[in-house]
């Protein structure tokens, strides 16, 4: 019962400083997309040092449909990125693929039945890193995670939108189901794990300025089973255009999930590239 509460007031708290705002007809498209470069290069500099090269590139895009008694909106994602240093491989620094589906019927103007599916995987395979090795430990749609829910949402206006629901969760794996899927309580290796509780997902769209635009995105999973088992994942971008294709870019990612590690995980990404809005 903690947790179901938790989760209500994580989605309520949100909503106190929303305003309302014009509702449009229709189809909505909005999309973005920018790639960050870092260099720096030593020649006969006696201070010492090593090359790198870096580079990442981020598209997200949006496709909304409002009509007088449903909405649908469609999401993505697409980030990857890669670091040089030295001699050495480049390794990459970020890697995400997501989707996600939100159909709601609207009955009233605030709270409002909803249904949903999200997807989120990888691009490419991922290493851990040793001094002289390295060994793979996760590859693309392995492992997959995938949610449906269905619940209420609230959306008092375009900048802020939250929902609360029952939710199923599967996390897929095929050449690495551990940590991400497989029991370690039991001796078959399983590379499918379904879990069945409740979420809550808080998504704000700012735009605080012509040329700045905040986006974040809270997502939280509960099985119901333990308050430690709770899943967070909170992701936030924040670009502000320094000219018509210079812009500068920050992200913010928390990770909690013990099944994949006890402690939580914090990312974060700042630099100044070249940005290109379509749609």
């Amino acid at each position: 019962m903690k947790n179901v509460l938790l989760i209500l007031l994580v989605a309520a708290a949100s909503l106190v400083f929303s305003k309302e705002g014009d509702k449009k007809i229709g189809w909505h498209k909005e999309g973005i997309a920018s790639l960050s470069l870092t260099q720096t290069r030593f020649d006969n500099y006696v201070q010492g040092g090593e090359d790198t090269f870096s580079w990442q590139t981020n598209i997200a895009f949006q496709f909304n449909n409002t009509q007088e008694n449903w909405k649908w909106s469609n999401s993505g994602r697409l980030r990857y990125g890669r670091n040089k240093i030295g001699d050495e491989p480049s390794i990459k620094s970020i890697d995400e693929i997501k989707l996600e589906t939100v159909y709601t019927q609207v009955v009233n103007k605030y709270v409002n039945p909803y249904a949903s599916a999200t997807g989120e995987t990888q691009i490419t395979a991922g290493y851990e890193y040793y001094e002289d090795s390295k060994e793979q430990i996760s590859d693309f749609m392995d492992p997959a995670f995938f949610r449906e829910a269905i619940g209420v949402n609230y959306t008092a206006n375009e900048i802020v939108k939250a929902r609360v629901g029952l939710s199923a969760k599967q996390t897929i794996t095929s050449d690495f189901p551990q940590p991400f899927a497989d029991d370690p309580d039991t001796e078959e290796i399983e590379k499918i794990r379904t879990e069945y509780g409740m979420e809550s997902v808080v998504d704000v769209h700012y735009k605080i300025s012509k040329t700045s635009l905040l986006v974040s995105k809270l997502e939280i999973f509960s099985n119901l089973k333990a308050f430690d088992e709770i899943d967070v994942k909170w992701d936030t971008d924040l670009t502000a255009e320094l000219t018509q294709f210079i812009s500068f870019n920050f992200n913010f990612l928390l990770l909690y999930d013990k099944t994949i590690s006890p402690k939580r995980q914090i990312k974060e990404v700042m630099g100044i590239g070249i940005t290109y809005s379509f749609f």
